[in-house]
């Protein structure tokens, strides 16, 4: 039986003699090699047996194929409401696909890919679907590699958001949760340390990220670090266009963050971040090895950068005025 192409006109034209006949849909099916459920939603889609026309029928296809084509699950709520259900449960996309063929066999309608969900969850992860597929992945499956292509091919981190997409709200600074993040780099670029600084109050993050700067393990510890935060300060990082963050769109389901990527060479754009890795540099010096470093050091060295009087700060301190943002924005 052939697959989900579209129906062709010398198609439609035998369903059209067929249902003068007074021919059920499933033996038009097995006339034309298709799904019974494919030509009964074809009839029912074009006015049912009594007004279905061929010509009319295509017509309304080609029109159809030419706009934008809403994603599936955006497209069907019972199909939504379905694939929600399953990961609430904490079924994979994998299982929750494989399932809807079971509790479904002869509704096309509810049949959805694995990878569909992944991309729903993944590409999606900025928009609506987010607050309602808000489990996404169960735990320990956030790691995926996208078998449609490479995570990363020639050098471009796959489906990046400009900066320039960035809320104007995060422009002046008067709105918490913004942050602009980086690596800095050791002795023979073997070691390094991711660095956060958040926009309103220069409030600094560190994280230890051992052995290797793989996309995997950068997405990883870096999500388990804004998990820490309360969901008002998790609002979006912007960063250069190192592949380090080529998983960006893992780091986003797992923590509702959204990922900013600024224009090649333009280090001005994460001001706040520069700025901060140059007084790093005064601990961390060029040329040292970061992984001699635990996350409790970083933890000391961060404590004290955040305790410095900072004059466009009106002189109070990173951590005086992180701690009056929590106190204002997140206590009850």
């Amino acid at each position: 039986m052939s697959g989900g192409l579209p129906l062709l006109l010398e198609e439609r034209e035998t369903i059209s003699r067929e249902l003068v006949r007074d021919s059920s849909a499933r033996s038009i099916a097995k006339l034309l090699g298709r799904h019974h459920s494919a030509i009964s939603r074809e009839i029912n889609n074009n006015g049912g047996r009594d007004k279905y026309r061929a010509v009319e029928a295509q017509r309304r296809s080609e029109a159809l194929r030419t706009r934008p084509k809403p994603r599936k699950l955006a497209a069907c709520r019972r199909l939504h409401d379905a694939v929600n259900d399953g990961l609430a449960q904490k079924w994979s996309p994998r299982q929750v696909s494989r399932r809807l063929r079971l509790d479904y066999p002869d509704d096309e309608d509810m049949r959805v890919s694995a990878e569909t969900i992944y991309q729903c969850l993944y590409l999606q992860a900025r928009g609506t679907l987010r607050t309602e597929l808000k489990l996404a992945l169960r735990t320990g499956r956030t790691r995926r590699v996208d078998r449609s292509r490479a995570a990363v091919t020639r050098g471009k981190i796959p489906d990046m958001i400009n900066i320039s997409e960035r809320p104007k709200e995060a422009d002046d600074r008067a709105v918490p949760g913004f942050w602009e993040g980086d690596l800095i780099i050791g002795k023979g670029n073997k070691s390094q340390v991711a660095t956060l600084v958040e926009r309103t109050t220069r409030f600094t993050m560190l994280v230890r990220i051992p052995y290797d700067r793989t996309a995997e393990r950068v997405a990883l510890l870096l999500g388990k670090k804004m998990e820490t935060l309360p969901e008002l300060l998790r609002k979006s990082v912007t960063w250069d266009q190192g592949k380090e963050m080529a998983r960006h769109a893992e780091f986003t389901v797992a923590t509702g963050v959204d990922v900013y990527f600024c224009d090649p060479h333009s280090p001005w754009q994460r001001g706040s971040n520069e700025n901060t890795n140059g007084l790093l540099r005064q601990y961390f010096p060029k040329g040292t090895d970061l992984s001699l470093h635990s996350q409790a050091d970083l933890d000391r060295v961060v404590a004290e950068l955040n305790g410095r009087p900072r004059e466009t700060l009106g002189w109070r301190t990173p951590s005086e005025m992180f701690s009056k943002l929590l106190a204002e924005h997140v206590s009850p």
